[in-house]
């Protein structure tokens, strides 16, 4: 079965690569001109915080950056740079685009992927506990939790988290990446690193573990009606089997396609979260790169976002397709 699917799935990937270069292309100069449409650039924003710039300052400024050309060729200029594999140079950090983000990058996935890995491992134990128990009060309980969790605001729980394991218990760390000056290494450092994630990655999931929950529930309710389910329990298979090979497994085809597309609000939910825990990704570059309007920049994070959209959804139809022999990629 599984030499059979291969070259269909790898037809699958290829096609997919296909289609997504025009849509990243036509996402890029989509963004150049709304970003254009922000009043001011960074030479505004330099001469600004300098508190002094004469006009000749300035204008020298928008020389040096090319920010005083048409829109047009600054827009020519950013795709012949992308064509020589190039994000161009930050106007406010004077640096490379591409070091900066490299630079933030390996934070913000890291507390993406332990947001989501929280946000399915709740969700989907929440979900299948609403599902045992649906109509009783651990269902309705639990359903309450569900909504509070997708109602309150992550910056809010980000702040409640602080107060409660910060500074009421002491557990965990307010914010940073890790311990200043502590200077660990190996496992020492990992489990550093870790304490320090567990709060910013917790507020970013918690959003979404509402969502994967009402959805597990909802789909295990569903599945466990169909006839294959009835067949299993037929056959005398305990009910623990029943639910996880039968029902949680076909369940969680939705769950899994709801995670790709929320890939691209997690790293919008980074940008809040990463601002109060002080977490230096590239939510607050990009937060630091609106202040100081260096579009270079939040040119780059949104390309590299929008790359990352398109692998993660071709990931999840792989996937999709491993959980379910009945689905066909195309």
């Amino acid at each position: 079965m599984t030499t059979r699917r291969l070259p269909r799935i790898l037809k699958a990937v290829r096609r997919t690569a296909l289609q997504a270069v025009p849509t990243v292309i036509g996402i890029l100069i989509l963004n150049f001109f709304l970003l254009r449409l922000t009043p001011g650039d960074a030479a505004d924003a330099l001469a600004g915080e300098a508190g002094a710039a004469t006009v000749e300052t300035l204008a020298a400024l928008k020389s040096k950056f090319g920010l005083d050309l048409p829109v047009l060729e600054q827009l020519g200029g950013y795709l012949s740079n992308l064509a020589h594999f190039s994000l161009g140079v930050s106007p406010r950090y004077n640096q490379p685009v591409a070091e900066l983000i490299a630079a933030r990058l390996p934070n913000t996935l890291s507390l993406m992927g332990l947001a989501l890995v929280f946000a399915l491992l709740i969700g989907i134990t929440l979900g299948a506990l609403m599902a045992s128990f649906a109509g009783r009060p651990t269902d309705r309980v639990l359903s309450v939790v569900a909504l509070l969790f997708y109602s309150i605001p992550s910056f809010w729980i980000g702040l409640m988290l602080i107060v409660l394991f910060s500074v009421k218990l002491g557990w965990l760390p307010t914010g940073g990446a890790e311990t200043i000056g502590a200077n660990l290494t190996g496992w020492d450092a990992v489990l550093d690193r870790a304490r320090y994630q567990i709060l910013p990655a917790l507020s970013l999931a918690l959003f979404y573990v509402a969502i994967y929950a009402r959805l597990t529930r909802d789909d295990m309710i569903e599945v466990r009606t169909q006839d294959h389910v009835r067949t299993a329990r037929a056959k005398g298979l305990s009910p623990f089997a029943v639910t996880r090979d039968h029902v949680l497994r076909n369940a969680l085809i939705p769950v899994t396609t709801m995670a790709g597309i929320h890939l691209a609000g997690l790293m919008g939910g980074a940008v809040v979260v990463e601002t109060v825990f002080s977490w230096p990704g590239l939510g607050r570059l990009a937060y630091e790169a609106v202040m100081g309007r260096d579009f270079h920049v939040l040119l780059g994070i949104l390309l590299l976002s929008s790359l990352l959209v398109v692998a993660v959804n071709a990931a999840i139809d792989i996937l999709q397709a491993w959980l379910d022999p009945r689905i066909e990629v195309r």
